[in-house]
């Protein structure tokens, strides 16, 4: 599991996948969301928008990031 520190409240998913490096663009985000590739604490997560905190965990092609805060 890889952790990914962020220095604000929370994180939307699709900036998130930018940040920890699962996406080049907000477009290739918005196709992983939507074809339903990604998991928001375990669960399938289609929504774009969706508010991580630190403790969340995300899982993308079988990799697993921990939003932590800084």
């Amino acid at each position: 599991m890889q952790q990914i520190a962020i220095t604000t409240e929370f994180i939307k998913l699709d900036s998130f996948l930018k940040l920890a490096g699962v996406a080049d663009s907000g477009g290739q985000s918005k196709v992983l969301i939507k074809d339903g590739e990604v998991l928001v604490d375990g669960q399938e997560c289609t929504m774009r928008g969706k508010k991580l905190y630190p403790g969340a965990r995300v899982q993308v092609a079988g990799n697993i990031y921990e939003v932590v805060g800084s």
